[in-house]
């Protein structure tokens, strides 16, 4: 098992992200956001720097965290392009724009030497039903068949703000899709935002497909706008079962990266004016991970 992090869970500026991952013994880096410029969009230069960042500090590129298929299932959808979820610096592109944009994230995946990338399972616009669960599947096709061309993984992630968002469900579409090329990032803090009990249930079910975790925490709150919510905090201090986790993950033999995508800013720290930044947050939870991955 090897600690890794979504670098803009701690910084836009990439060379110091890599530095504080590096001071927690991680020995990846998932990337996302780099300067204020998604993974997607990311240019030549910016390319070049980033791989001369990570060599530098002899980090390997875990997965290249893409926003691919997050967007609407149906070409004709009411707003088409619009996001209806955090899009993390990602320009809102239409079904129609998809397959350009996993082509140059294949080539960036190549260009830093790792064959992971996490997509996603179209903005839960419905309730989820067998007829939208096999338009999915199908939508997967020609990506999958491009993925096996070039020698790179597709990864669902769980997300609770598209159709497939717990364990159970991303199963259930990795048992339907059927390829080697296409394999799971378990989020358990999606799979508890969408109800699910992460574990034991929700790790039960995508075991057989486990090729990446994410990890983040949180707790259920009430709150007088918004009702029952989930809460992020540091990993540990939660509701989610992460002892329970780490210790299947070890009697499993799981030998790939837990990701911290931390969501959890504090309200103080080293910010402006004494206001919490995404690196107060990601430092305690690297912490928590760090003994975790190493006991």
């Amino acid at each position: 098992m090897q600690l890794a992090a979504i670098t803009d869970e701690i910084s836009q500026d990439f060379e110091h992200a890599l530095d504080v991952l590096c001071e927690y013994g991680a020995t990846g880096a998932e990337l996302r956001g780099l300067w204020g410029t998604n993974i997607a969009d990311l240019s030549e230069e910016q390319t070049a720097r980033a791989k001369a960042a990570l060599r530098q500090r002899n980090l390997k590129v875990a997965c290249l965290a893409t926003p691919f298929y997050k967007c609407d299932l149906a070409q004709d959808a009411p707003n088409p392009g619009e996001a209806a979820g955090r899009m993390h610096l990602a320009q809102p592109r239409g079904l129609e724009l998809q397959m350009e944009m996993l082509q140059r994230c294949i080539r960036l995946a190549h260009a830093f030497d790792t064959r992971f990338l996490r997509v996603f399972s179209f903005w839960r616009k419905a309730v989820l039903t067998p007829e939208i669960e096999a338009q999915i599947v199908a939508a997967f096709q020609e990506p999958i068949a491009l993925a096996e061309k070039e020698g790179v993984t597709l990864l669902l992630e769980n997300e609770h703000a598209c159709y497939i968002g717990t364990g159970v469900e991303a199963a259930r579409l990795a048992r339907a899709v059927n390829s080697a090329n296409f394999q799971l990032v378990w989020d358990p803090g999606n799979a508890f935002s969408a109800g699910e009990t992460p574990y034991p249930d929700g790790y039960a079910a995508v075991k057989p497909w486990l090729a990446h975790i994410h990890i983040k925490d949180g707790r259920r709150v009430e709150t007088p706008d918004q009702g029952l919510r989930v809460q992020w905090c540091v990993v540990g201090e939660g509701e989610i079962d992460y002892a329970g986790h780490f210790a299947a993950l070890k009697r499993d033999g799981y030998q790939g990266y837990v990701s911290l995508e931390t969501h959890y800013i504090p309200a103080s720290g080293s910010g402006p004016e004494g206001k919490g930044l995404p690196e107060d947050g990601s430092r305690p939870c690297l912490a928590a991970l760090q003994k975790w991955v190493e006991a």
